[in-house]
Order: structure tokens, then C-alpha cells, then sequence
């Protein structure tokens, strides 16, 4: 990288942190991420990624931006309203940051396509809408050996974990089974307070960051609660567990994955 005009004042003040350093933003420019979901969680996480100087990012999402995401799901303008959520976020990216590279998918994420396309990326970033696909992208990233921000959000908090293959828990051996509907209310039900999304999808943003910049140790295996009513954070942290059915000595998911390990039915939305 030429640290010259636009783009040394452009990374400057990430430059200036002595634990990224012009080595780490080398490092974020040839990096790569896919941001499953361009919600309410996956809207910020974009944003601060651009903004970061990761130099390729993929959205994938298969819905259509809803008048009623506007109070959470930044990344759209109100004139995007009916068109394909992850256009809409590509077009905002590109008119943030022109020399971005963006990967568009307006599409399902699903066992058949799920770890071609991770292995096209160096870190995921889980923003979806719903537990089925929250265990396909840990699954899918266990398989592909592609760190995982896992996040989820509803009323005024959520809870983040960074799984990293290899070097700590995965979110099945926290919770072994997608949780059902009747245990797992969405946003639709519950509400959401948008700037609670803002928070933790801004937090998975600066995990993926010191993962490709090694700007901190391997940040995995440690469970995030985030509440901001109360304006308490605890962190908990998770051991791999030696039977989990994806991570385990003896893994049961393996590729190819299985549509039948997955329901879609939305239920936490982002």
C-alpha cells in the first residue's frame, strides 16, 4: 500500500493505534468478510467495516428492506424501502467508500451454498434474522475452519460470541439445539430498541478487526452479554465442549451439510 494522500489521512487515526500500525491496516486492506444478513446487526458491522479499510466485503440476504426495519437497519435510506436488503447496503458501501470491493448475494443462505461461500472469506460475520441460519453459519464455519462473530439482538441487548475453529467454543456447546419458536421470540413480538442493535453489531465489527489485524490475541471462546437498559456487560467464558455434535473429538455435522439439521423460521430478528 502507497501511505500516501487520501488514504494515509483516510486510516490515519487506525494507523496511529500502536497495536494496528501500518502492518495491521496492510492487513485489514487484503482481508476479507462476509456480513451475513444486512439487518439490524449486520447494518453496522458493514458500515464500521468499510470505514475499517477491509478490502472486500460480501452481504448476503434474501429479504427486502420493510418500512419497519427503518429504526434499526441503518444502512438503508427510506426511498430503499422494497428493494433487495443486500443491493441496498452494496449501493450505501460503495458510496462510502468507492475503492471498496463488494460481493453481493440476494439470496438464502442455505446448507447447499453455505460453505463454498465462507470459503471465499477470511472471517464471517453472523447478522441474520433467525436461529436456523445462526446455527448453519456456526456450523458452516466450524466445517470451513472461518471465525465466526456470532451475535443476537432483542429488546434492549444481546450476546456475542467469536467462535474461532480450532481455538476455543463454538455456539453448540453453549446451546446444542436451535432453540424452538415458542422459546425464542423475534422482534416482531418482543421489539427492539434500534440502538441496541447499533451497539452489539458494532461490537462484532471490532472483533472481525483485531482478528485480521492481530491487533489482540484470538478473542474466542468468551460469551458477551450486553444490556443496555441497565448498562451492564458480563462476559462468561465458554470451554469447548469434547461432544459437541460440530466441534467435538467425534463431530457429527459435517460436509456436506444437511437441510434437514436447519428450519427457517425467522425468529430473532436483526
Amino acid at each position: 500500500m502507497n501511505w500516501s494522500g487520501e488514504n494515509t489521512l483516510r486510516y490515519s487515526r487506525n494507523i496511529l493505534v500502536e497495536e494496528v500500525g501500518e502492518a495491521g491496516q496492510e492487513r485489514l486492506f487484503a482481508s476479507s468478510v462476509l456480513v451475513v444478513g444486512a439487518g439490524g446487526l449486520g447494518s453496522p458491522a458493514l458500515l464500521y467495516l468499510a470505514a475499517a479499510g477491509i478490502g472486500r466485503l460480501g452481504v448476503i440476504d434474501d429479504d427486502r428492506v420493510d418500512v419497519t426495519n427503518l429504526n434499526r437497519q441503518v444502512i438503508h435510506q427510506a426511498d430503499a424501502v422494497g428493494r433487495w436488503k443486500a443491493d441496498s447496503a452494496a449501493a450505501a458501501l460503495r458510496a462510502f467508500r468507492p475503492d471498496l470491493a463488494v460481493d453481493v448475494f440476494p439470496e438464502a443462505l442455505t446448507a447447499a451454498n453455505a460453505a463454498a461461500l465462507f470459503r471465499r472469506f477470511d472471517v464471517i460475520v453472523d447478522g441474520s434474522d433467525n436461529f436456523s441460519t445462526k446455527y448453519l453459519c456456526n456450523d458452516a464455519a466450524v466445517v470451513t475452519r472461518r471465525p465466526l462473530v456470532h451475535a443476537g439482538v432483542l429488546r434492549f441487548g444481546g450476546q456475542l460470541l467469536t467462535v474461532v475453529p480450532g481455538g476455543g467454543a463454538c455456539l453448540r456447546c453453549v446451546i446444542p439445539r436451535i432453540p424452538s419458536r415458542k422459546d425464542s421470540p423475534g422482534c416482531a413480538e418482543a421489539g427492539i430498541v434500534g440502538a441496541a442493535a447499533g451497539v452489539v453489531g458494532a461490537w462484532q465489527a471490532m472483533e472481525a478487526i483485531k482478528l485480521l489485524s492481530f491487533a489482540a490475541p484470538s478473542p474466542g471462546g468468551k460469551l458477551l452479554t450486553i444490556d443496555t437498559l441497565s448498562n451492564e456487560v458480563s462476559c462468561l467464558t465458554v470451554v469447548r465442549d469434547r461432544s459437541c455434535p460440530a466441534c467435538g473429538d467425534h463431530p457429527r455435522i459435517t460436509e456436506p451439510l444437511s437441510s434437514a439439521e436447519y428450519d427457517q423460521e425467522r425468529s430473532c430478528a436483526g
